[in-house]
């Protein structure tokens, strides 16, 4: 079920370690919707009595609610919460069939919601007849192909910085826990002691990995592709990918405002 364009509606992405609020007031005239106000949560453990501080002046039940989720428990528990409020427009936990995207894979449902959602954005922002990578730095890494009709034609994960810093940790005996959200600046390539060292693989391994995946994706296409960026490590690494790259800063909730609105 849609929304109707003037009507308000909140977006979440629920992802695999936060959960993204945005409200939006209304479909704009052209180009990506973008919430007027957001809230971030952990996905599981969060005192969802927040939400409804969030929310206010309105009420949860006179909202329009559009879920993305990658994290089961996590959407049931909200959609429960929600449903608790007996809320009177929908509550839509939303699935590949939903979006207006064209996905050229044997199972778009099997595909995480949080990249199609990506590419419905992304369609919204790239020039026509253009290609485009989108690339979503978060828990995990994404890095998804759209076509020149803009097509979602798949692409590759990997593990996210945060991921990748926590397993070195806990699959050695003394590599230390690195706190990557702490960096202010890109990292010098040349660790003098092993923290530093540490912030450098997870640092520059990220984006050589994400750059290598970009070159092979887009290899042989008459134009070179647009870049988008989203997530939560994609503000600082945004010009080290692609001279052109695009921060986008809530690309997954604009992708669900546009699916309610569609």
């Amino acid at each position: 079920m849609t929304v109707p364009a003037a009507a308000p509606m909140v977006a979440v992405d629920v992802g695999n370690s936060r959960m993204k609020f945005g409200l939006f007031e209304c479909a704009p005239a052209e180009g990506l919707p973008a919430p007027c106000r957001t809230l971030d949560l952990p996905a599981l453990g969060a005192d969802l009595a927040a939400v409804s501080a969030w929310a206010l002046p309105r009420q949860v039940s006179e909202i329009a609610w559009y879920v993305g989720s990658v994290h089961r428990a996590a959407s049931t528990r909200l959609v429960d919460w929600l449903q608790s409020h007996n809320t009177q427009p929908p509550i839509t936990l939303l699935a590949s069939i939903d979006l207006p995207l064209v996905v050229s894979l044997e199972r778009p449902d099997m595909v995480g919601i949080d990249r199609l959602l990506d590419g419905v954005a992304a369609n919204m922002l790239r020039e026509r007849g253009r290609a485009a990578v989108v690339i979503d730095l978060g828990t995990a890494i994404t890095v998804d192909l759209l076509s020149e009709d803009g097509t979602f034609l798949g692409g590759a994960i990997l593990p996210g910085i945060g991921m990748s810093a926590r397993a070195l940790h806990e699959f050695t005996d003394l590599l230390p826990l690195i706190d990557m959200t702490a960096l202010a600046a890109p990292p010098p390539a040349l660790g003098m002691a092993t923290r530093e060292a540490l912030c450098s693989g997870l640092y520059w391994g990220a984006v050589g990995g994400v750059r290598e995946l970009i070159g092979r994706l887009t290899a042989g296409r008459d134009r070179p592709p647009q870049v988008f960026l989203s997530g939560g490590a994609a503000a600082s690494v945004a010009g080290l990918l692609s001279d052109e790259g695009v921060y986008v800063p809530h690309l997954t909730l604009s992708g669900i405002a546009l699916a309610a609105w569609r």
